[in-house]
């Protein structure tokens, strides 16, 4: 196995790449959406996303079948990960060194778990993943960065990476699974009762606004839809004082590319859109993106966001579904905290310990929480 570090994607084909999914079929991690960011300059070195990407063949000079590959960036901030190192940063540079740049594997601007170690053949996995996670070590000693990090991991990398002696990290978000329901009345009779006379109520009260609801598959959306969507997108970017880091070229390229994946959900009321929410679809797992409005309806973003979701995986026998980042709201809305992963190569051993006690010290706060939240499950059976 011979390993090779690519600044871009363009070299390699979307048919190699995309053979390292693996089951799930991880929309996140198609070629088409990796690319897509690199190629509408959404990461870019200009935004501090250098791409350094690992990339294992099967022959030397490149040659062979593509074993695996490990999405990997130069940084020069933590911004657009999710999972918070700023303290960190700080801590190292007040003792008078650079944190930045450092590496991270992800998807750029996705809270979403998933493979982070991509294979080919499972039967060569245990392989690939050692020579994968040695060769990405190798690349951070070799550019002298502070720390590589493995953001978003599933439970088999996470397990591969603490193995190889990396620090693991565990948070919590909330998402939503699939228990067998029938239907979505099924799903709300498995709710305690003010949780469900609460879901019903936000349902009413948005059909009584007027507010029609439209689901437009990826192969449907214009390119005026994808613009209406755009300027949904920066509204809750400016509303929330963050950054944009999507342009509309790579919605475009959304649609043009991953048609298949992904879906946005539009509000209408008097022959105006009002509100549209964007989905991308795995396997058996349903993707809540981006979602914005230009009109305040009560209970809209709830109808949007979580309940036509919800309602779409059951319909079609997706098992899970996942609304991003952060949101205590969501517990009230059938959403469970659910763990997640990342792992840390720190260069320095003295800043090793230093952060391996934070971590150890966040744990047991996030395993409290975990369980406090697990007391107030909305579910009757818990």
């Amino acid at each position: 196995m011979f390993p090779q570090i690519t600044e871009s994607l363009a070299p390699v084909s979307a048919e190699q790449w995309n053979r390292l999914r693996g089951p799930d079929h991880n929309p996140f991690l198609r070629h088409e959406f990796l690319f897509g960011l690199e190629k509408t300059g959404c990461t870019s070195p200009a935004h501090g996303w250098s791409g350094q990407h690992v990339l294992l063949w099967e022959k030397p000079g490149n040659g062979g079948n593509l074993l695996g590959a490990v999405p990997m960036y130069r940084k020069a901030h933590s911004w657009g990960e999710y999972v918070f190192d700023h303290e960190w940063a700080r801590a190292w540079q007040r003792a008078g060194f650079l944190y930045y740049p450092k590496l991270s594997v992800c998807v750029p601007f996705t809270p979403a778990t998933g493979p982070r170690l991509l294979i080919r053949n499972p039967q060569d996995a245990d392989a690939v993943r050692q020579r994968l996670i040695k060769a990405a070590i190798d690349h951070a000693r070799a550019l002298g960065v502070s720390s590589l990090h493995w953001l978003f991991t599933d439970e088999a990398d996470t397990q591969a990476l603490e193995t190889a002696g990396l620090l693991r990290r565990t948070g919590f978000q909330y998402h939503w699974r699939n228990r067998g329901f029938a239907d979505f009345d099924d799903f709300l009779a498995s709710l305690s009762s003010k949780k469900r006379k609460n879901i019903r109520r936000e349902r009413r009260r948005v059909a009584e606004s007027g507010v029609t609801i439209t689901r437009i598959n990826g192969a449907e959306m214009t390119d005026a839809r994808w613009q209406q969507f755009f300027a949904f997108y920066l509204d809750t970017i400016d509303t929330h004082g963050a950054m944009p880091y999507l342009n509309l070229e790579f919605f475009r390229h959304l649609g043009q590319t991953m048609a298949d994946d992904c879906f946005v959900i539009f509000a209408e009321n008097k022959g105006r859109t009002v509100a549209g929410a964007l989905f991308l679809q795995g396997a058996d797992t349903l993707y809540g993106r981006y979602w914005g409005c230009a009109a305040d309806f009560h209970s809209l973003h709830f109808e949007l966001c979580y309940y036509q979701a919800i309602e779409y995986c059951i319909n079609n026998g997706l098992r899970r579904f996942e609304a991003g980042a952060q949101g205590h709201h969501k517990l009230a809305r059938g959403l469970e905290a659910t763990p997640i992963w990342s792992a840390h190569w720190i260069a320095d051993p003295g800043f090793r310990r230093a952060i391996a006690g934070f971590l150890e010290a966040e744990s047991h706060g996030v395993e409290q929480d975990m369980q406090w939240l697990g007391q107030r499950s909305p579910y009757k059976s818990a």
